[in-house]
């Protein structure tokens, strides 16, 4: 099933703006949408609500032409570009043949994303086109609410993620404690480095993978973004956050677990009940035109009551919750919606992370996440993975 990208052409008209320019690879996320095209180097995709058309290198033409969603395809040759190099320079036939993709379409006026490159712009308005910021990012709105399509290959994703943290809690379920009480598996000390390898080579077997993941323990859990290194240790909490990537679809998921092996101290008990609490209490404030804020809301209510800051109630807190409770996911793995202090409205479809936590260096972290599909009256959970803290 298509996106439907009327809105897109709605949005145009009141702007008065002919078309949706993009310059962009495969790995930008508004480009794979809208073009459902995904090539190394960067290309033009031009949207009018009459069709999309691609300008691409002579070596991605093939596959654009049978994989993309566009209606038409052009190559730089189509528009004389050897001769333009030998006439005016590289730079400048690179332009004139972008002004002249454009003007082949009637196209005067382009609106583009934020993130757009100067030069392209530049050269464009050199030519006569008027280029605009679409300063309301309407294609990251419509990426936000997902088809049936695009909900089977995040499940596919999160299947596979699953497999990849069960491989995780494997290993450290299969792990000795030697006398200073570090984590040892064949005879070697249990790494968050030979954990993370398990991880990744578990997805590769799913047809996924993933630039970098998250196993941390002891004190490095209570940096939230700290990819974790060196040997883990028991009776310390360990946080293993993954966030893989489908390499066919180029649909992520989102998934986080906190393990302990052996017996937690009780201020790590509390705040991993405390965690669990706060989950909930976010998941249930979930559903169709609730907004961001309340989910994050509901999140920071469970640790204020316990006691313990939040940037709600401390903007400078170094310790405590200290980040969102959750963000959207799909071609990118951070998307709209927001579920923090300025999140807008859910809409059904979206597909939220939930992600409450608590950190502090002398201590350690804790965080539990779930990824679900927004729905008219709450949310579908697709996490199937046990909450358990304690390997065992």
């Amino acid at each position: 099933m298509e996106p439907d990208f009327s809105p897109l052409a709605e949005h145009l008209a009141d702007r008065g703006i002919d078309a949706y320019l993009i310059d962009a690879d495969g790995d930008d996320a508004n480009q794979r949408y809208l073009s459902g095209f995904d090539a190394p180097d960067p290309f033009l995709t031009c949207y009018r609500p009459d069709g999309i058309a691609l300008l691409v290198s002579g070596l991605e033409y093939g596959r654009a032409v049978t994989e993309s969603r566009a209606d038409t395809v052009e190559r730089p040759a189509d528009y004389d570009r050897q001769q333009l190099v030998a006439d005016h320079g590289a730079r400048e036939a690179d332009r004139r043949v972008r002004a002249a993709f454009l003007a082949d379409k009637s196209v005067e006026s382009v609106l583009v994303p934020e993130r757009f490159p100067l030069d392209t712009a530049d050269g464009l308005r050199d030519h006569g086109i008027t280029v605009t910021v679409d300063n309301d990012d309407r294609l990251m709105q419509l990426r936000a609410v997902k088809t049936p399509t695009e909900l089977d290959y995040i499940r596919d994703t999160q299947h596979a993620n699953e497999r990849a943290m069960d491989a995780a809690e494997s290993l450290l379920a299969a792990a000795d404690v030697d006398a200073d009480g570090t984590l040892v598996h064949d005879g070697e000390a249990l790494t968050s480095e030979r954990v993370k390898h398990e991880i990744e080579a578990t997805l590769l077997e799913y047809g996924c993978g993933l630039d970098s993941t998250i196993v941390a323990g002891g004190r490095q859990a209570a940096d939230p973004h700290e990819r974790g290194s060196g040997p883990l240790h028991a009776e310390e909490a360990i946080i293993i956050d993954i966030f893989p990537r489908d390499k066919e679809t180029g649909y992520h998921s989102d998934m986080t677990r906190t393990f302990c092996v052996g017996e937690p101290n009780d201020t790590l008990q509390e705040w991993y009940d405390l965690t669990e609490q706060a989950l909930d209490a976010a998941l249930d404030a979930v559903e169709a035109g609730a907004s961001g804020a309340d989910v994050h809301a509901a999140a920071c209510e469970v640790y204020e009551e316990a006691g313990l800051p939040t940037f709600r109630t401390d903007p400078t807190t170094e310790v405590g919750f200290i980040h969102s409770t959750g963000h959207g996911v799909g071609l990118a793995i951070h998307e709209y919606p927001r579920l923090s202090p300025e999140g807008g409205d859910l809409e059904a479809g979206q597909v939220i992370t939930v992600e409450p936590g608590l950190y502090d260096p002398e201590v350690g972290g804790i965080r539990i996440e779930d990824i679900v599909i927004v729905t008219e009256d709450g949310y579908e959970n697709i996490t199937d993975y046990s909450r358990a803290f304690v390997v065992g």
